[in-house]
């Protein structure tokens, strides 16, 4: 009887892991906004669900690092759903504070940009199969605001 319910919980698992599931990539990485506390960035990230139905985003969780230091991190609650049998893009706003780029000043004084890694995971809700994690993860450059940005141009 120990076999069976073994041969079973293999048969299940290999079905649900062959299932398709959501794909995401990051696209681009870009400066939104300066303020007095904090510089934005708007990570654009494109989800392409293989299903025909919408599906539903619990949330959105978001690490970004530079140097090996996490720099900024944040969940967005539900931000929405993805579009049936298609691509959706997702706008992620990422705030810094500017007291974290100063701590980063040795790569920042370089080249006047911050070599980031950002890690993003996409938790989504499939139907009988429930809640998912999609990892995404990019590499990259940041430039940082200048002068002119924060006093117009």
């Amino acid at each position: 009887m120990a076999g069976l319910l073994e041969q079973a919980t293999n048969y299940v698992s290999e079905k649900v892991a062959s299932i398709p599931k959501p794909e995401a990539t990051v696209t681009d990485v870009d400066l939104k906004g300066v303020n007095l506390s904090s510089v934005t960035y708007n990570a654009k990230v494109n989800v392409s669900n293989p299903y025909s139905t919408p599906i539903p985003i619990g949330e959105i969780r978001y690490v970004l690092k530079s140097s090996g230091s996490e720099i900024a991190s944040s969940t967005i609650p539900d931000p929405g759903s993805l579009k049936g049998s298609g691509d959706t893009m997702l706008d992620v706003e990422i705030k810094v504070p500017h007291s974290v780029l100063i701590s980063l000043a040795k790569d920042i004084a370089v080249d006047w940009d911050i070599d980031y890694e950002l890690l993003v995971y996409l938790v989504v809700d499939i139907p009988l199969i429930g809640d998912i994690s999609i990892p995404v993860s990019s590499k990259g450059e940041i430039k940082l605001p200048s002068l002119s940005d924060y006093f117009g141009k």
